[in-house]
Protein backbone atom coordinates (compact mmCIF):
# COMPACT_ATOMS: atom_id res chain seq x y z
CA UNK A 1 0.00 0.00 0.00
CA UNK A 2 2.76 2.41 0.87
CA UNK A 3 4.45 1.75 -2.46
CA UNK A 4 1.21 2.48 -4.37
CA UNK A 5 0.66 5.69 -2.43
CA UNK A 6 4.21 6.82 -3.19
CA UNK A 7 3.69 6.14 -6.87
CA UNK A 8 0.44 8.15 -6.86
CA UNK A 9 2.16 10.99 -5.03
CA UNK A 10 4.99 11.04 -7.59
CA UNK A 11 2.42 11.08 -10.40
CA UNK A 12 0.54 14.01 -8.84
CA UNK A 13 3.76 15.94 -8.32
CA UNK A 14 4.73 15.39 -11.96
CA UNK A 15 1.37 16.72 -13.08
CA UNK A 16 1.74 19.78 -10.87
CA UNK A 17 5.19 20.48 -12.30
CA UNK A 18 3.77 20.74 -15.83
CA UNK A 19 2.46 24.13 -17.08
CA UNK A 20 -1.29 24.59 -16.82
CA UNK A 21 -2.95 24.16 -20.23
CA UNK A 22 -6.58 24.95 -20.84
CA UNK A 23 -7.51 24.97 -24.52
CA UNK A 24 -10.60 22.95 -25.47
CA UNK A 25 -10.33 24.09 -29.11
CA UNK A 26 -8.31 23.01 -32.14
CA UNK A 27 -6.90 26.55 -32.05
CA UNK A 28 -3.14 26.53 -31.26
CA UNK A 29 -0.09 28.76 -31.37
CA UNK A 30 0.53 27.59 -34.95
CA UNK A 31 -2.73 29.28 -35.94
CA UNK A 32 -1.28 32.60 -34.74
CA UNK A 33 1.83 31.94 -36.81
CA UNK A 34 -0.21 31.15 -39.95
CA UNK A 35 -2.38 34.23 -39.38
CA UNK A 36 0.66 36.46 -38.88
CA UNK A 37 2.18 35.12 -42.08
CA UNK A 38 -1.06 35.87 -43.92
CA UNK A 39 -1.11 39.42 -42.56
CA UNK A 40 2.48 39.98 -43.67
CA UNK A 41 1.73 38.44 -47.06
CA UNK A 42 -1.29 40.68 -47.53
CA UNK A 43 0.71 43.78 -46.59
CA UNK A 44 3.56 42.90 -48.96
CA UNK A 45 1.14 42.09 -51.77
CA UNK A 46 -0.78 45.32 -51.19
CA UNK A 47 2.34 47.48 -51.23
CA UNK A 48 3.63 45.64 -54.32
CA UNK A 49 0.29 46.17 -56.10
CA UNK A 50 0.20 49.90 -55.30
CA UNK A 51 3.78 50.44 -56.49
CA UNK A 52 3.08 48.38 -59.61
CA UNK A 53 -0.01 50.47 -60.36
CA UNK A 54 1.95 53.71 -59.93
CA UNK A 55 4.73 52.53 -62.29
CA UNK A 56 2.25 51.13 -64.81
CA UNK A 57 0.33 54.41 -64.95
CA UNK A 58 3.59 56.23 -65.56
CA UNK A 59 4.68 53.97 -68.41
CA UNK A 60 1.18 53.84 -69.93
CA UNK A 61 1.68 57.43 -71.16
CA UNK A 62 4.03 56.04 -73.80
CA UNK A 63 1.98 54.73 -76.71
CA UNK A 64 2.40 54.14 -80.44
CA UNK A 65 6.00 53.77 -81.61
CA UNK A 66 7.22 54.92 -78.18
CA UNK A 67 6.45 51.53 -76.65
CA UNK A 68 9.38 49.97 -78.54
CA UNK A 69 12.19 52.06 -76.97
CA UNK A 70 10.40 52.09 -73.58
CA UNK A 71 10.10 48.31 -73.42
CA UNK A 72 13.63 47.86 -74.77
CA UNK A 73 15.01 50.15 -72.04
CA UNK A 74 12.88 48.40 -69.40
CA UNK A 75 14.29 45.06 -70.51
CA UNK A 76 17.84 46.38 -70.34
CA UNK A 77 17.29 47.85 -66.87
CA UNK A 78 15.68 44.66 -65.53
CA UNK A 79 18.53 42.62 -66.99
CA UNK A 80 21.14 44.84 -65.33
CA UNK A 81 19.36 44.42 -61.97
CA UNK A 82 19.42 40.64 -62.35
CA UNK A 83 23.05 40.70 -63.52
CA UNK A 84 24.36 42.77 -60.59
CA UNK A 85 21.98 41.90 -57.72
CA UNK A 86 21.41 38.22 -58.47
CA UNK A 87 19.34 35.67 -60.35
CA UNK A 88 15.89 35.59 -58.68
CA UNK A 89 14.78 32.32 -60.27
CA UNK A 90 11.37 31.41 -61.65
CA UNK A 91 8.33 29.35 -60.70
CA UNK A 92 10.29 26.18 -61.55
CA UNK A 93 12.87 27.02 -58.89
CA UNK A 94 10.13 27.68 -56.32
CA UNK A 95 8.50 24.30 -57.01
CA UNK A 96 11.88 22.57 -56.95
CA UNK A 97 12.85 24.08 -53.58
CA UNK A 98 9.52 23.22 -51.97
CA UNK A 99 9.71 19.63 -53.16
CA UNK A 100 13.40 18.77 -52.99
CA UNK A 101 15.01 21.41 -50.73
CA UNK A 102 13.00 20.66 -47.57
CA UNK A 103 10.52 23.42 -48.36
CA UNK A 104 13.08 26.22 -48.05
CA UNK A 105 12.72 29.33 -50.22
CA UNK A 106 15.73 31.64 -50.01
CA UNK A 107 14.74 35.26 -49.24
CA UNK A 108 18.09 36.62 -50.46
CA UNK A 109 16.72 36.63 -54.03
CA UNK A 110 13.75 38.84 -53.14
CA UNK A 111 15.28 42.26 -53.89
CA UNK A 112 16.23 41.20 -57.41
CA UNK A 113 12.84 39.59 -57.99
CA UNK A 114 10.87 42.58 -56.70
CA UNK A 115 12.79 45.23 -58.63
CA UNK A 116 13.10 43.34 -61.92
CA UNK A 117 9.49 42.12 -61.92
CA UNK A 118 8.09 45.58 -61.14
CA UNK A 119 9.93 47.02 -64.14
CA UNK A 120 9.03 44.14 -66.48
CA UNK A 121 5.32 44.05 -65.56
CA UNK A 122 4.86 47.84 -65.45
CA UNK A 123 6.54 48.26 -68.84
CA UNK A 124 4.04 45.89 -70.43
CA UNK A 125 5.53 42.41 -70.36
CA UNK A 126 3.07 39.57 -70.90
CA UNK A 127 3.59 38.16 -67.41
CA UNK A 128 1.70 38.87 -64.20
CA UNK A 129 2.76 39.53 -60.59
CA UNK A 130 1.75 36.12 -59.24
CA UNK A 131 5.23 34.54 -59.48
CA UNK A 132 7.06 37.46 -57.78
CA UNK A 133 4.43 37.61 -55.01
CA UNK A 134 4.64 33.85 -54.45
CA UNK A 135 8.44 34.00 -54.26
CA UNK A 136 8.40 36.84 -51.74
CA UNK A 137 5.56 35.56 -49.53
CA UNK A 138 6.76 31.96 -49.69
CA UNK A 139 10.30 32.91 -48.66
CA UNK A 140 8.80 35.00 -45.85
CA UNK A 141 7.16 31.78 -44.63
CA UNK A 142 10.55 30.07 -44.70
CA UNK A 143 12.12 32.97 -42.77
CA UNK A 144 9.40 32.85 -40.11
CA UNK A 145 9.76 29.09 -39.83
CA UNK A 146 13.48 29.38 -39.20
CA UNK A 147 12.88 32.23 -36.73
CA UNK A 148 10.61 29.97 -34.68
CA UNK A 149 12.93 26.98 -35.19
CA UNK A 150 10.49 24.88 -37.19
CA UNK A 151 11.78 21.89 -39.10
CA UNK A 152 10.58 19.23 -41.50
CA UNK A 153 6.99 19.33 -42.64
CA UNK A 154 6.12 22.25 -40.34
CA UNK A 155 8.68 24.43 -42.13
CA UNK A 156 7.53 23.22 -45.54
CA UNK A 157 3.89 23.87 -44.60
CA UNK A 158 4.72 27.42 -43.55
CA UNK A 159 6.49 28.06 -46.88
CA UNK A 160 3.48 26.69 -48.76
CA UNK A 161 1.15 28.83 -46.62
CA UNK A 162 3.21 31.86 -47.61
CA UNK A 163 2.89 30.91 -51.27
CA UNK A 164 -0.87 30.53 -50.84
CA UNK A 165 -1.15 34.01 -49.33
CA UNK A 166 0.59 35.42 -52.41
CA UNK A 167 -1.66 33.60 -54.87
CA UNK A 168 -4.76 34.58 -52.92
CA UNK A 169 -3.88 38.28 -52.75
CA UNK A 170 -3.68 38.51 -56.53
CA UNK A 171 -6.57 36.22 -57.45
CA UNK A 172 -8.90 37.32 -54.67
CA UNK A 173 -9.88 33.70 -54.01
CA UNK A 174 -8.69 32.23 -50.67
CA UNK A 175 -9.90 28.71 -51.46
CA UNK A 176 -8.62 28.66 -55.04
CA UNK A 177 -5.33 30.34 -54.13
CA UNK A 178 -4.68 27.82 -51.34
CA UNK A 179 -5.35 24.82 -53.56
CA UNK A 180 -3.28 26.33 -56.38
CA UNK A 181 -0.26 26.63 -54.07
CA UNK A 182 -0.61 22.92 -53.22
CA UNK A 183 -1.55 21.62 -56.64
CA UNK A 184 1.15 23.34 -58.68
CA UNK A 185 3.85 21.54 -56.68
CA UNK A 186 3.15 18.15 -58.23
CA UNK A 187 1.45 17.09 -61.44
CA UNK A 188 0.38 13.61 -60.29
CA UNK A 189 -0.26 13.41 -56.56
CA UNK A 190 -2.02 16.57 -55.40
CA UNK A 191 -2.54 15.08 -51.92
CA UNK A 192 1.20 14.82 -51.30
CA UNK A 193 1.21 18.19 -49.50
CA UNK A 194 -2.31 17.93 -48.09
CA UNK A 195 -1.17 18.48 -44.50
CA UNK A 196 -0.33 22.06 -45.50
CA UNK A 197 -3.90 22.82 -46.56
CA UNK A 198 -5.14 24.26 -43.24
CA UNK A 199 -2.08 26.53 -42.87
CA UNK A 200 -2.64 27.62 -46.46
CA UNK A 201 -6.34 28.36 -45.83
CA UNK A 202 -5.63 30.41 -42.71
CA UNK A 203 -2.80 32.44 -44.29
CA UNK A 204 -4.88 32.99 -47.43
CA UNK A 205 -7.90 34.33 -45.54
CA UNK A 206 -5.84 36.84 -43.56
CA UNK A 207 -3.84 37.83 -46.64
CA UNK A 208 -7.01 38.41 -48.66
CA UNK A 209 -8.56 40.55 -45.92
CA UNK A 210 -5.50 42.80 -45.59
CA UNK A 211 -4.94 43.06 -49.35
CA UNK A 212 -8.54 44.15 -50.01
CA UNK A 213 -8.31 46.79 -47.29
CA UNK A 214 -5.01 48.18 -48.60
CA UNK A 215 -5.82 48.35 -52.32
CA UNK A 216 -9.55 49.10 -51.89
CA UNK A 217 -10.36 46.39 -54.42
CA UNK A 218 -13.95 45.33 -55.06
CA UNK A 219 -15.17 41.96 -53.85
CA UNK A 220 -17.01 40.95 -57.03
CA UNK A 221 -15.74 38.98 -60.05
CA UNK A 222 -12.68 40.42 -61.78
CA UNK A 223 -13.99 39.63 -65.27
CA UNK A 224 -17.61 40.19 -66.26
CA UNK A 225 -19.10 37.45 -68.43
CA UNK A 226 -22.65 37.19 -69.81
CA UNK A 227 -25.11 35.29 -67.62
CA UNK A 228 -25.28 31.51 -67.96
CA UNK A 229 -27.83 28.89 -66.89
CA UNK A 230 -27.07 25.17 -66.90
CA UNK A 231 -30.16 23.77 -68.63
CA UNK A 232 -28.77 21.53 -71.37
CA UNK A 233 -26.99 18.26 -70.58
CA UNK A 234 -25.00 18.67 -73.79
CA UNK A 235 -23.20 21.60 -72.18
CA UNK A 236 -20.86 19.08 -70.57
CA UNK A 237 -20.02 17.70 -74.01
CA UNK A 238 -19.40 21.23 -75.27
CA UNK A 239 -17.11 21.88 -72.30
CA UNK A 240 -15.06 18.80 -73.22
CA UNK A 241 -15.03 19.75 -76.92
CA UNK A 242 -13.86 23.29 -76.18
CA UNK A 243 -11.38 21.86 -73.69
CA UNK A 244 -9.85 19.73 -76.44
CA UNK A 245 -9.51 22.77 -78.70
CA UNK A 246 -7.96 24.81 -75.90
CA UNK A 247 -5.55 21.99 -75.07
CA UNK A 248 -4.26 22.16 -78.65
CA UNK A 249 -3.54 25.85 -78.05
CA UNK A 250 -1.84 24.89 -74.78
CA UNK A 251 0.45 22.53 -76.70
CA UNK A 252 1.18 25.31 -79.19
CA UNK A 253 2.15 27.65 -76.35
CA UNK A 254 4.43 25.03 -74.79
CA UNK A 255 6.25 24.31 -78.06
CA UNK A 256 6.44 28.01 -78.92
CA UNK A 257 8.07 28.66 -75.54
CA UNK A 258 10.54 25.81 -76.05
CA UNK A 259 11.40 27.20 -79.51
CA UNK A 260 12.25 30.65 -78.16
CA UNK A 261 14.04 29.12 -75.16
CA UNK A 262 16.35 27.14 -77.42
CA UNK A 263 17.02 30.28 -79.46
CA UNK A 264 17.92 32.35 -76.41
CA UNK A 265 20.12 29.58 -75.01
CA UNK A 266 22.22 29.73 -78.18
CA UNK A 267 22.93 33.42 -77.52
CA UNK A 268 26.08 33.44 -75.39
CA UNK A 269 25.52 36.96 -74.11
CA UNK A 270 24.81 38.47 -70.66
CA UNK A 271 21.25 38.39 -69.31
CA UNK A 272 20.74 42.14 -69.89
CA UNK A 273 21.32 41.71 -73.63
CA UNK A 274 18.68 38.95 -73.74
CA UNK A 275 16.16 41.05 -71.83
CA UNK A 276 16.97 44.02 -74.08
CA UNK A 277 16.28 41.93 -77.21
CA UNK A 278 13.11 40.63 -75.58
CA UNK A 279 12.00 44.20 -74.91
CA UNK A 280 12.45 45.15 -78.57
CA UNK A 281 10.39 42.14 -79.71
CA UNK A 282 7.64 42.78 -77.15
CA UNK A 283 7.52 46.48 -77.97
CA UNK A 284 7.19 45.73 -81.69
CA UNK A 285 4.32 43.33 -81.07
CA UNK A 286 2.62 45.83 -78.72
CA UNK A 287 2.99 48.58 -81.34
CA UNK A 288 0.89 46.62 -83.85
CA UNK A 289 -1.40 44.92 -81.29
CA UNK A 290 -1.66 47.04 -78.12
CA UNK A 291 -3.85 44.42 -76.37
CA UNK A 292 -0.82 42.10 -76.18
CA UNK A 293 0.83 44.55 -73.79
CA UNK A 294 0.55 44.01 -70.02
CA UNK A 295 -0.52 40.90 -68.13
CA UNK A 296 -4.25 41.19 -68.96
CA UNK A 297 -5.89 41.70 -65.56
CA UNK A 298 -7.72 44.69 -67.05
CA UNK A 299 -7.16 43.96 -70.75
CA UNK A 300 -9.32 40.85 -70.54
CA UNK A 301 -12.40 42.94 -69.74
CA UNK A 302 -11.60 45.16 -72.70
CA UNK A 303 -11.34 42.10 -74.93
CA UNK A 304 -14.72 40.82 -73.70
CA UNK A 305 -16.56 44.11 -74.25
CA UNK A 306 -15.17 45.23 -77.59
CA UNK A 307 -16.65 44.15 -80.93
CA UNK A 308 -13.69 42.44 -82.60
CA UNK A 309 -13.47 40.88 -86.03
CA UNK A 310 -12.49 37.26 -86.45
CA UNK A 311 -9.27 38.27 -88.23
CA UNK A 312 -8.28 40.51 -85.32
CA UNK A 313 -8.96 37.80 -82.74
CA UNK A 314 -6.89 35.23 -84.64
CA UNK A 315 -3.97 37.67 -84.99
CA UNK A 316 -4.27 38.59 -81.30
CA UNK A 317 -4.25 34.93 -80.26
CA UNK A 318 -1.13 34.13 -82.29
CA UNK A 319 0.88 37.16 -81.20
CA UNK A 320 -0.24 36.97 -77.58
CA UNK A 321 1.15 33.42 -77.41
CA UNK A 322 4.38 34.67 -78.96
CA UNK A 323 4.51 37.63 -76.54
CA UNK A 324 4.11 35.36 -73.50
CA UNK A 325 6.74 32.95 -74.84
CA UNK A 326 9.21 35.78 -75.49
CA UNK A 327 8.60 37.26 -72.04
CA UNK A 328 9.10 33.90 -70.32
CA UNK A 329 12.28 32.94 -72.20
CA UNK A 330 14.08 36.27 -72.56
CA UNK A 331 14.65 36.74 -68.84
CA UNK A 332 11.72 39.06 -68.08
CA UNK A 333 10.21 38.29 -64.68
CA UNK A 334 6.60 37.50 -63.82
CA UNK A 335 3.97 34.75 -63.92
CA UNK A 336 2.08 33.34 -66.88
CA UNK A 337 -1.21 32.23 -65.26
CA UNK A 338 -3.37 35.31 -65.96
CA UNK A 339 -1.89 35.71 -69.49
CA UNK A 340 -2.94 32.10 -70.15
CA UNK A 341 -6.47 32.96 -69.03
CA UNK A 342 -6.41 35.79 -71.59
CA UNK A 343 -5.35 33.33 -74.30
CA UNK A 344 -8.22 31.03 -73.33
CA UNK A 345 -10.77 33.86 -73.43
CA UNK A 346 -9.42 34.93 -76.82
CA UNK A 347 -9.81 31.40 -78.15
CA UNK A 348 -13.34 31.22 -76.74
CA UNK A 349 -14.33 34.33 -78.67
CA UNK A 350 -12.92 32.81 -81.87
CA UNK A 351 -14.84 29.56 -81.36
CA UNK A 352 -18.02 31.53 -80.67
CA UNK A 353 -17.79 33.03 -84.16
CA UNK A 354 -18.15 29.50 -85.58
CA UNK A 355 -20.56 28.06 -82.97
CA UNK A 356 -22.68 31.06 -81.91
CA UNK A 357 -25.57 28.93 -80.64
CA UNK A 358 -23.55 27.81 -77.59
CA UNK A 359 -23.54 30.17 -74.61
CA UNK A 360 -20.58 32.56 -74.86
CA UNK A 361 -19.68 32.32 -71.18
CA UNK A 362 -19.53 28.52 -71.32
CA UNK A 363 -17.26 28.69 -74.38
CA UNK A 364 -14.90 31.24 -72.86
CA UNK A 365 -14.62 29.68 -69.40
CA UNK A 366 -14.07 26.18 -70.82
CA UNK A 367 -11.19 27.42 -72.96
CA UNK A 368 -9.66 29.41 -70.10
CA UNK A 369 -9.81 26.38 -67.82
CA UNK A 370 -8.35 23.88 -70.28
CA UNK A 371 -5.44 26.08 -71.41
CA UNK A 372 -4.33 26.79 -67.85
CA UNK A 373 -4.81 23.19 -66.65
CA UNK A 374 -2.83 21.91 -69.65
CA UNK A 375 0.17 24.12 -68.90
CA UNK A 376 0.16 24.28 -65.07
CA UNK A 377 -1.39 20.83 -64.27
CA UNK A 378 -3.84 22.35 -61.74
CA UNK A 379 -7.38 21.21 -62.68
CA UNK A 380 -8.96 21.50 -59.21
CA UNK A 381 -7.70 24.95 -58.29
CA UNK A 382 -8.19 26.26 -61.83
CA UNK A 383 -11.88 25.34 -61.58
CA UNK A 384 -12.33 27.21 -58.30
CA UNK A 385 -10.24 30.20 -59.38
CA UNK A 386 -12.21 30.69 -62.59
CA UNK A 387 -15.55 30.35 -60.83
CA UNK A 388 -14.45 33.12 -58.46
CA UNK A 389 -12.80 35.39 -61.02
CA UNK A 390 -15.61 35.21 -63.58
CA UNK A 391 -18.67 34.75 -61.35
CA UNK A 392 -19.47 31.55 -63.30
CA UNK A 393 -21.63 29.76 -60.74
CA UNK A 394 -21.59 26.25 -62.25
CA UNK A 395 -18.46 24.36 -61.28
CA UNK A 396 -19.07 21.13 -63.17
CA UNK A 397 -18.64 22.37 -66.79
CA UNK A 398 -15.43 24.16 -65.75
CA UNK A 399 -14.21 20.98 -64.08
CA UNK A 400 -14.93 18.92 -67.21
CA UNK A 401 -12.87 21.37 -69.28
CA UNK A 402 -10.07 21.53 -66.69
CA UNK A 403 -9.76 17.76 -66.52
CA UNK A 404 -9.74 17.58 -70.32
CA UNK A 405 -6.81 19.98 -70.44
CA UNK A 406 -5.05 18.12 -67.64
CA UNK A 407 -5.32 14.61 -69.09
CA UNK A 408 -4.50 15.68 -72.66
CA UNK A 409 -1.44 17.71 -71.60
CA UNK A 410 2.07 16.67 -72.67
CA UNK A 411 3.50 13.85 -70.57
CA UNK A 412 6.52 15.99 -69.65
CA UNK A 413 5.24 18.96 -67.60
CA UNK A 414 5.86 22.51 -68.81
CA UNK A 415 7.07 23.26 -65.26
CA UNK A 416 9.75 20.57 -65.32
CA UNK A 417 10.29 20.54 -61.55
CA UNK A 418 6.75 19.16 -61.14
CA UNK A 419 8.15 15.84 -62.37
CA UNK A 420 9.55 13.39 -59.84
CA UNK A 421 13.31 13.14 -59.67
CA UNK A 422 14.58 10.21 -61.65
CA UNK A 423 12.00 10.55 -64.43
Amino acid sequence: MKLKRRRKLVTYLNILDQPIRFNPFVFSRMFILWALLGLLGGIMAGVYWIVLGFLTDGMAWFTGWQVIPVMAFAGLLAGLIIHFIGEPGEIQLIVNNIRFNKGKLDPKNNPSMILSSLICIAAGGSLGPEAPLVQVTGSTGTWMGKLFRLKGEELRSLSIAGMASGFTALFGAPLGGSLFALEILHHKHAVQYYRAIIPAFVASCFSYLVFVIIVQMGLGPAWELPSYELVDKFDFAYAVLFGIMATVVGWVFIFCTKFFKSGYEKLKVPIYIKTFIGGILLGTIAFYLPLTRYFDHFELNELLTRDSTLQFLIALLIFKIIAIAVTVTSGWRGGFIIPLFFVGANLGLIIHHFIPEVNLSLTIVSCMAAVNACVTRTPMSTTILLATLTGFAYFIPILFASLTGYFLAPRIPFISSQMDKGH
